[in-house]
């Protein structure tokens, strides 16, 4: 993990400390019911709760005892036995270092998952706000980069969705594997699994094969590539926004703040570049994560190293991210006024669609309308005119369209006129009624 884009209550989550802490609680809620089987004396489970609850693992033994063991939770089980002492023989009967690794794996990625799903409720609580504040202001929506129509931009309903993929990525990473070498239950018991899940808050996997099928690592991690995508699809919109030549919006820029080295004037999207650059380093883990699906046979250790990078980092980078973009969305500067200039640059060409459809409710046909109005159209880009004006001088829309009629098309409160439908859908009923108090 990279501290620059690291957030301290996540990095938590990722901390060894915590690690070999889930790791002692799988291993100690095994014991208690392979103690309750009667597999292994009840003392032993009892003690073994009593002196590795509360212990502070030592990260530098438990990596002195890998060096020479080769052997990750090997070692971790050395270091528990100096703490617990006799009873820790008792410890980890007929599992394997999978049921613990890949459990353990599993409880982080559900923890972090639970931050993250906290995340995009800052950023649908910033978008909620800022969508009401703005939703009749009015800018010109593009495509292929060249002005269109008149809309009102948003972003909410992405980040609904976001939500809905993470709690699905939720349910599909936590579960629980306790089922011994290859994954057989023959010498741990289904119950013991049963009762590790239940106690570390996962499900059961169905079946194991050793590991936890890496297909649902997979599907995780596609799903937060989805929602960086997400963000990166708003944070270009705003770089894009923010141009010069456009200056729609903007990102804040506080007091003090240096735009450039070089050039004092600058005011650079360094928010959103940033944004888009952590975008990519979340969906960079999709392809290790498919290709760790398969494994040989019923394991191998292939994935393993892949996890160790991309877990705590793609997590951690989406983390970070999503808070950016709640602060980011929260402060951004928008320009009502330069959304207006910018859509009277073309002389009213926005309009030319509701000219066309009229003059085709006046009796005139498609390709007879579109040639007078692309014809006028192209007169207004060539600088000979203004749209309107072109219009009402036309021989081929004289006849059919008033002046009067002609100004009405060219009202901009007519691409506005569903606005309220559409946000009821998104919002709801009551979130209408509250704004409209």
């Amino acid at each position: 993990m990279i501290p620059r884009y690291t957030r301290a209550d996540f990095a938590r989550i990722w901390d060894a400390q915590t690690r070999f802490k889930i790791m002692f609680e799988i291993e100690a809620h095994a014991a208690d019911k392979m103690a309750e089987l009667g597999v292994i004396p009840k003392q032993a489970a009892a003690v073994i709760w009593e002196k590795g609850r509360d212990a502070v693992f030592d990260v530098d033994r438990i990596d002195e005892i890998e060096r020479e063991v080769k052997h990750d939770v090997i070692a971790f089980l050395t270091h528990v036995t100096e703490i617990v002492g006799p009873e820790a023989r008792f410890l980890h009967q007929g599992m394997t270092s999978s049921d613990v690794n890949d459990t353990a794996l599993a409880v982080q990625l559900s923890r972090a998952t639970d931050i993250l799903i906290e995340d995009v409720d800052l950023v649908l609580a910033a978008l909620k706000k800022r969508a009401f504040e703005h939703r009749l202001t009015v800018t010109v929506g593009r495509s292929h980069g060249i002005h269109a129509e008149p809309t009102t931009a948003g972003h909410f309903a992405e980040f609904q969705r976001a939500k809905e993929r993470l709690a699905m990525a939720k349910f599909e990473i936590a579960t629980c594997a306790i089922s011994g070498a290859v994954g057989t239950f023959a010498n741990v018991a289904p119950e013991v699994e049963a009762h590790v899940a239940e106690q570390m808050g996962l499900a059961v996997e169905p079946v194991s094969t050793q590991v936890i099928p890496r297909d649902r690592h997979a599907a995780y991690f596609a799903a937060l590539a989805v929602v960086a995508s997400s963000i990166e699809r708003l944070a270009v919109e705003i770089r894009h926004l923010q141009r010069t030549e456009v200056l729609e919006a903007e990102e804040p820029f506080d007091p003090g703040q240096k735009g450039s080295s070089a050039m004092p004037h600058k005011r650079n999207p360094i928010l959103t570049e940033n944004l888009t650059g952590l975008a990519r380093l979340v969906r960079m883990a999709v392809v290790p994560a498919l290709e760790n699906v398969a494994l040989w046979h019923e394991r191998d250790i292939s994935h393993s190293s892949v996890e160790r990078g991309i877990a705590p980092d793609t997590t951690t980078h989406l983390d970070f991210a999503l808070r950016r973009l709640a602060s980011l969305i929260e402060r951004l500067n928008i320009y009502p006024d330069n959304m207006l200039k910018n859509l009277d640059r073309l002389g009213g060409l926005v309009h030319s669609q509701r000219v066309l459809l009229a003059l085709t409710q006046k009796g005139v046909s498609r390709e007879t309308a579109y040639a007078a109005v692309q014809g006028n159209a192209m007169k207004v880009w060539r600088g000979e005119g203004n749209f309107l004006d072109l219009l009402k001088a036309d021989p081929t829309v004289r006849p059919h369209l008033t002046d009067a009629e002609l100004a009405e098309l060219f009202d901009l409160g007519y691409h506005t006129k569903n606005v309220d439908r559409v946000f009821a859908r998104v919002f709801g009923e009551q979130a209408m009624a509250q704004a409209a108090e």
